[in-house]
Order: C-alpha cells, then sequence, then structure tokens
C-alpha cells in the first residue's frame, strides 16, 4: 500500500472517530470535562421548613398599622396556599413591650380569621424576650412541605486542587439551584403534572371563531 493511500485512509478514520464522538447525549456535551454534576451535588429536594415573620411592637402601641395588616393577610394567603397545619403566634415575656403585644394579638388573631384561617389552628405560644431589648417581635410560623437545597458557601476541598483538574469546586451552582427551588411555587410540581383542567367548550369556540376570521 502507498504512503498516500496509507495517508488518506488514516485522515479518513480520524474524521470519523470525530463524528462518533460527537453522538453522545446533551448531558455528557454539558459535563463531559467536568466529572461532577452540580445538580446531584446540590439537589433540590422536599422537605419540612418553617416560614415565619416578625410583627414589630412599640410599647405604646394599641393598633396594627394598615402596612402591618397587610403583612398579615399576605402571610396568610401563603399559609392556605401551603400548609394545613398550625400557625404559632409567639408572645414576648419579660420585654418592655409585652403588654403591648397582648392587647396586638387580639388584631392578629382578627386578621388571621379573616383572611380564612381556621381559629382551632391558632396556636399562641411565648418566648422569654427580656434580652432582647425593647423591640421584641411577636412572629407568626408555620410549617409546610417546601422545595429546597442543601446549605450554600462550604469549601470542604482544596479550590486550587480542583482548578488544577478541571473540575467544578463543590460550592458550584449551590445559589443557582436554592434560588430555583425559591421560585417553585407548588413544591408538588417536582413529583409530578398536575390534572388537566377541563375545556372551556366558550372559550374554545371563541378562539377558532377568530381564528377563521383572520
Amino acid at each position: 500500500m502507498s504512503p498516500t493511500r496509507t495517508t488518506v485512509r488514516l485522515a479518513a478514520l480520524a474524521i470519523l472517530a470525530g463524528l462518533l464522538a460527537g453522538c453522545g447525549t446533551r448531558d455528557n456535551q454539558a459535563t463531559g470535562a467536568i466529572p461532577d454534576d452540580y445538580r446531584t451535588r446540590h439537589p433540590i429536594v422536599l422537605a419540612e421548613a418553617e416560614h415565619a415573620i416578625d410583627i414589630p411592637v412599640a410599647s405604646g402601641d394599641r393598633h396594627l398599622t394598615q402596612g402591618t395588616r397587610d403583612v398579615i393577610r399576605g402571610f396568610a394567603a401563603e399559609y392556605r396556599h401551603a400548609s394545613s397545619g398550625v400557625i404559632q403566634i409567639m408572645l414576648p415575656r419579660g420585654s418592655a413591650n409585652s403588654h403591648a403585644a397582648q392587647v396586638l394579638r387580639k388584631d392578629i388573631r382578627r386578621i388571621l380569621a379573616a383572611a380564612g384561617v381556621p381559629a382551632n389552628r391558632m396556636i399562641e405560644t411565648g418566648y422569654e424576650a427580656a434580652a432582647t431589648g425593647d423591640a421584641a417581635p411577636i412572629r407568626l410560623s408555620y410549617v409546610a412541605i417546601t422545595a429546597q437545597t442543601g446549605p450554600c458557601g462550604e469549601w470542604p476541598e482544596d479550590l486550587t486542587l480542583n482548578t488544577v483538574q478541571n473540575r467544578n469546586y463543590y460550592n458550584f451552582g449551590c445559589a443557582t439551584q436554592s434560588n430555583l427551588a425559591a421560585q417553585i411555587a407548588n413544591p408538588t410540581d417536582l413529583i409530578g403534572p398536575r390534572q388537566m383542567s377541563p375545556v372551556d367548550a366558550e372559550q374554545r369556540a371563541e378562539v377558532i371563531e377568530s381564528w377563521r376570521d383572520n
């Protein structure tokens, strides 16, 4: 076999090998040079999490402000969407504003009830607030299943070593995964798709008529 024919055959084999190497999956192409995947290292999971807000209370307060009322209504709406458990109303004890907190708790209960929270799902508890100063807040909290990741900001490995090995560092992608989890309005969407709603025949007829007119 002549040297020219051998060279041509080797070149053809090299081209064929290159084409076959490009037939991998998209995930392999995206992480082919990086052996670890941040989606596996920082997975989004469903777990219990506490949702809470602090209601500021001054020692002379006798009524909630309109802004505070709106915040409590928004919190109640989130609770009704995410949980079927109880809402804790945690009142400060031993602080200068503890008496005002006892007065305002009645307003808080009325607002929660008006927002659709049953009375038997409101639990009042207390916490020692003598060391927190005069502005010890009233805390509202509930527990719900939430999409979340593990804590970010951990650096258990040498960053320079991973760079030399062309690997992404341990904390890489954690913030992205955490932000994505925070944007999921309904955590059960991660389990499976929702049932489709019934067909709106009237709306369908309007769309078909509009399409025909155009």
